[in-house]
């Protein structure tokens, strides 16, 4: 036996007296060693079906865990000899942390003595049938919150589901705080800055909606993002044009609108890139609706007026359309944007543009007579029409007690319609019938229960016990959780007959919902926040180190994520594809960028890459490895970390305040690499605590720079990339990190379905829901952990069925 575990054992019987280990010590204790030896035996002696007994796990504790996790000495608050009344069953939560840290061999630490694998398995297999049990015994699926207000994107897409209108809510409302990762837990609250936001809001769409605006005439202005490089084509504008942009615009009333277009000038005023006349397209839903030239300055005219004249003002039909300005493309101007080696240029304060480029897009109107028109939101409002005055209460009420059925995700009584009721009359009274309509519906969008998701316990229920949630609530978790919005009147229906909670109806709904198109925000809402995608809108790599960083590649960047996550959740494939998927999606900009050949264009494909390519799978991804990058360098440590929390599941705890700065140099005033600074940083004991985990998993990627281009060198020295797992895989490169990860791919799935039931709830999750996420891995493990496995298995869980009575 290892002498460190001679130390250890003879250590626990006070035997360990000097430091002269001779024969006669070897006589006087050899009893006592042997016995110790025979119990850490027992402790590792499976049985058949490869569990141990209880007292052999007790024992393994003790010889492995108490000598740092007990009362005198509780390492990291933990201690284990407080439990020791609970090893005859375990039952207390405290072991779930315990089970983690055995699960990915975090514990005991790597230079202490540590139990073979065969013992790790058998350990960890019957502290989770253990606690498995208790919480079966005694359940608790937890309790998400009473209240839980709409987020701002919950908002914007139930607004959309009813009204068929699509809203800016980042221009109406506050943006959501942060909690767990996700937006969509501390929305319990409704501040009065908020509340003013929502009255504002349902102002503003139910006058949209209806057809009656709350001014005669309006003003948007969309501006282009100044680093947006608009010397090429832009996806979805017109093959033959270069730069410019597109976008939808909600049109509220027919009538005549005034659209202007203005150019991007330099910090003098003057229109950049004007050297030679260049043609202007408008278009209104990809037709040309104007075509203007813009000629370089003459003698006696100034910069201000070289676009004054591109403005036309056109009668427009009521709702949304599409709105595009670009420039025809040239040849010469071609020609003198491919003699430039730079990929982007875009603006005044880097790279000089080569060609002018569009600033601005503005809408008024609008003007003249006008009428609602026939839009979407106003098919989707009036299901009835009234044909004399004595047929507007009769069918203001239906389509009144529609809306709010829909809104309020449940059936309506009487004493919820007399409110709505009661502004419609009024102001149908004074002002028509319509007028009465929009009011009634800004009275429904301001209403808490539209804005708010509320769960009510039943009169009768215990304390402490649980029960199965409504069938109208199982509806709205449903929805919320797969589509980010309101259930659908099929939903409704089902909750209304009570049939939705029944296995098959609530399997082939889950399944129905996945193959809608709303089941995009999975990606969009869910993925995205998850993998910290929202960051990199708010990334500013140093303009000195990266010059060719602009916003076309930031939006690149982004597609190729969510293309990715869309084809793998979209498609219902294994997660595991995320970590192993030999493809990624590219266009022109992105693919050169990535030095991947042969790819033209700026619209995007899938493109499988070669075998020995360094690039496939999340983990290569310029979004990933930008977002954790500082501005000027990259950071094992943020990388590390991001690793640690998305893919492993075991975030390190936050840093110590005053940590010390990376040292530049050594001692002897040589110049430092990265990893050389951070193993020096790494040093102090307190520092290596975290660092042990972090670092060998963020030099992984050290071969992409701070926005994931690849490298072989960093401060003009080889890069070392190689870094190991917890439990002792090693490995060189993000190829190996990969591997290493999909040798044991239980911890990225369970990791994932932590994230996802988190989300699904609207709570962090607790000690007692590692079961339901046990059984959910376990049980998609026979699916290959297809999307669709782990979706039903959150569906199915006790936690997102039941909730307990406090």
């Amino acid at each position: 036996m290892h002498a460190s575990v001679i130390s250890r054992i003879c250590t626990r019987n006070k035997l360990w007296e000097s430091a002269n280990f001779g024969v006669e010590f070897f006589h006087r204790s050899w009893r006592f060693f042997a016995f110790n030896l025979l119990l850490v035996s027992a402790a590792i002696a499976q049985t058949s079906d490869g569990e141990l007994t209880l007292p052999q796990v007790g024992k393994f504790v003790e010889h492995y865990c108490l000598d740092c996790h007990n009362t005198a000495t509780p390492e990291g608050d933990l201690s284990l000899d407080l439990q020791e009344a609970a090893f005859a069953e375990f039952k207390t939560p405290v072991w779930e942390n315990v089970i983690r840290k055995l699960r990915h061999r975090q514990m005991p630490p790597s230079d202490a003595e540590r139990p073979d694998e065969q013992t790790y398995l058998a350990v960890v297999n019957t502290l989770e049938k253990q606690r498995d049990a208790a919480v079966a015994a005694q359940p608790n699926p937890g309790r998400a919150p009473t209240f839980r207000r709409l987020t701002r994107r919950e908002y914007t897409n139930a607004i959309r589901d009813l009204l068929a209108l699509e809203i800016d809510a980042a221009s109406l409302l506050p943006k959501d705080e942060i909690s767990h990762g996700f937006d969509n837990m501390t929305v319990g609250e409704l501040s009065p800055t908020l509340l003013a936001g929502f009255v504002v809001a349902a102002r503003h769409i139910s006058g949209l909606a209806v057809g009656r605006p709350v001014a005669g005439t309006s003003s948007e202005t969309l501006t282009v993002p100044l680093d947006l490089t608009q010397e090429q084509h832009l996806e979805g504008l017109p093959f033959g044009t270069r730069g410019g942009a597109v976008f939808m615009h909600n049109f509220p009333q027919n009538g005549e609108y005034e659209i202007q277009l203005r150019l991007t000038r330099d910090r003098d005023g003057q229109v950049e890139g004007l050297k030679q006349p260049h043609e202007v397209l408008l278009l209104l839903d990809e037709e040309l609706l104007q075509e203007f030239s813009v000629e370089p300055i003459k003698k006696g005219q100034n910069h201000s007026s070289l676009d004054r004249h591109l403005v036309v003002k056109v009668p427009i039909s009521a709702g949304p359309h599409s709105i595009a300005a670009t420039f025809a493309g040239t040849t010469s101007a071609l020609r003198e944007s491919q003699r430039r080696p730079s990929l982007a240029s875009f603006n005044r304060d880097r790279h000089p543009r080569l060609q002018p480029a569009l600033y601005s897009v503005t809408i008024n109107g609008p003007e003249g007579p006008t009428e609602p028109g026939n839009t979407p939101s106003r098919q989707r409002i009036f299901a009835c029409y009234p044909q004399h005055t004595s047929q507007e209460a009769d069918c203001g009420k239906q389509i009144i007690a529609t809306f709010m059925r829909r809104a309020f995700r449940r059936p309506v009584s009487p004493a919820d319609l007399e409110t709505p009721m009661e502004f419609f009359n009024q102001v149908r009274a004074e002002q028509g019938f319509e007028a009465g309509i929009a009011m009634a519906l800004r009275a429904i969008l301001v209403n808490p229960h539209f804005l708010f998701r509320i769960e009510r316990d039943p009169l009768a229920g215990e304390p402490g016990s649980s029960y199965e949630i409504s069938d109208f609530e199982l509806a709205s978790r449903l929805s919320f959780f797969l589509w980010s919005s309101i259930p659908d009147d099929e939903l409704l229906d089902l909750a209304e007959r009570d049939e939705l909670h029944q296995a098959d109806v609530l399997n082939r709904q889950v399944r129905r919902m996945l193959a809608d198109a709303r089941s995009a925000e999975l990606v969009d809402n869910f993925a995205a926040q998850w993998l910290h995608l929202p960051n990199l809108a708010d990334s500013r790599p140093d303009r000195r180190l990266f010059m060719d960083f602009d916003e076309n590649l930031r939006v690149a960047m982004l597609r190729e994520t969510r293309l990715l996550l869309h084809d793998i959740i979209g498609a219902d494939h294994s997660l595991l594809d995320l970590l192993r998927a030999d493809f990624t999606y590219v266009n022109e900009r992105l693919a050169k960028h990535y030095d991947i050949p042969h790819v033209y264009g700026s619209h995007f494909r899938r493109v499988q890459l070669p075998v020995d390519s360094h690039r496939g799978g999340i983990l290569s991804h310029g979004s990933i490895l930008t977002v954790t990058s500082y501005a000027n360098r990259t950071s094992p440590v943020l990388r590390g970390k991001w690793i640690l929390d998305n893919i492993l599941g075991m975030p390190p705890k936050p840093p110590p305040p005053d940590i010390p700065q990376l040292k530049e140099n050594s001692e002897t005033g040589e110049l430092l690499n990265l990893r050389a600074r951070i193993t020096a940083h790494r040093e102090d004991a307190v520092c290596a605590r975290c660092h042990d985990y972090l670092d060998p998993l963020g030099f992984a990627l050290e071969h992409f720079d701070a926005v994931g281009r690849w490298r072989e060198l960093a401060d003009e020295q080889p890069i070392d990339a190689a870094g190991s797992l917890a439990d002792g895989q090693q490995f060189d490169g993000v190829v190996g990190l990969q591997a290493a990860l999909l040798n044991r791919p239980e911890l990225f799935v369970q990791t994932v379905t932590e994230k996802l039931l988190s989300y699904a709830l609207g709570r962090g999750l607790e000690a007692d829901d590692a079961p339901a996420v046990r059984k959910i891995v376990g049980d998609a493990r026979q699916d290959d952990y297809r999307c669709s496995s782990i979706v039903l298995g959150i569906v199915h869980s006790p936690p997102f069925r039941m909730r307990i009575i406090r």
